[in-house]
């Protein structure tokens, strides 16, 4: 949904404890997405082989046919036959400034999921927002059988007692999110000082691009530019999916970095998060383009 104003014109300050807003919206449309689908669509396009493991409810039908086309692997996603598939409802401004609101669904079930069975020490498990019980159950059986996790807590900071939050980011090898999350990750982890030094963390910072550190060196990954900004919604999403898509393929960290910005440089060229579209030689030339090297995927 699109709100064609500024929600700040809208806010009182003063009385930010006692908000009643309505907004009206001149946009509206109805498209897949959740995290786990937008990123596993976008290491489709990248044809990056990988499994979608999540909860999908009795809706599901023609979301796993135009995965099908991608050659997208969803055997393992749990279908509840008696409820709907988790919905984000995102609204925009004219500033990009986002409000969201969720229905978690059949997403309730996801605590259920064993990745046991399809999980190994070779393999990363990128752990998105899962709800808080969903997302620590992940982190719980990565820990368990000895995965490399990429922790992304954003969605759940919210629910999460930082306790809980601390387990997660201390076990993790990769952690993602947005500047103002990892700020307050930062804030709640007591032990953030001796846990950073062992993984890799990762910032993303919107149209400035991102940051990636790990073992004392930083890497600033200047964006990539878009033909046009039409929705910014998917952008992290599809960040990550160039990101992990270099990863599988060996790459460096500054190189996935930049594979993560052209990613997220097509999917806001479109409005919805699953709707771009780029062939392998296009996202080449596109990573030559802004970063002057070359990229063979």
């Amino acid at each position: 949904m699109d709100f064609p104003g500024k929600f700040g014109d809208h806010i009182l300050p003063h009385q930010i404890h006692n908000i009643n807003l309505s907004f009206i919206v001149n946009k509206f449309a109805r498209r897949r997405g959740g995290t786990a689908g937008n990123v596993s669509y976008s290491l489709g396009l990248l044809k990056t082989p990988h499994t979608l493991f999540s909860v999908a409810g009795k809706d599901f039908d023609d979301y796993k046919k135009a995965f099908k086309k991608l050659n997208i692997d969803t055997d393992h996603v749990l279908v509840d036959k008696s409820n709907y598939t988790s919905t984000g409802f995102a609204m925009t401004d004219k500033k990009d400034n986002q409000i969201w609101g969720y229905f978690y669904g059949a997403a309730e079930k996801i605590s259920k999921l064993n990745l046991k069975n399809i999980a190994t020490k070779k393999d990363i498990v990128l752990i998105g927002p899962s709800g808080a019980k969903g997302s620590l159950s992940f982190v719980k059986q990565c820990v368990d059988l000895k995965s490399s996790y990429v922790f992304d807590p954003g969605f759940i900071l919210t629910q999460v007692n930082d306790n809980d939050l601390e387990f997660g980011v201390g076990h993790c090898n990769f952690l993602i999110g947005n500047d103002y999350e990892i700020n307050l990750i930062k804030k709640r982890v007591k032990k953030w000082k001796s846990m950073f030094k062992n993984k890799t963390v990762i910032t993303t910072l919107g149209e400035k691009g991102s940051k990636i550190e790990c073992n004392g060196i930083s890497y600033n990954i200047k964006p990539a530019k878009p033909k046009k900004v039409v929705d910014p919604t998917g952008a992290g999403d599809a960040w990550r999916a160039g990101f992990l898509a270099g990863m599988e393929k060996g790459f460096d960290l500054k190189t996935c970095g930049g594979m993560g910005s052209v990613a997220s440089s097509f999917a806001v060229e479109e409005y919805g998060t699953q709707e771009h579209k780029f062939s392998t030689k296009d996202f080449e030339n596109r990573y030559r383009q802004t970063y002057k090297s070359l990229l063979d995927l």
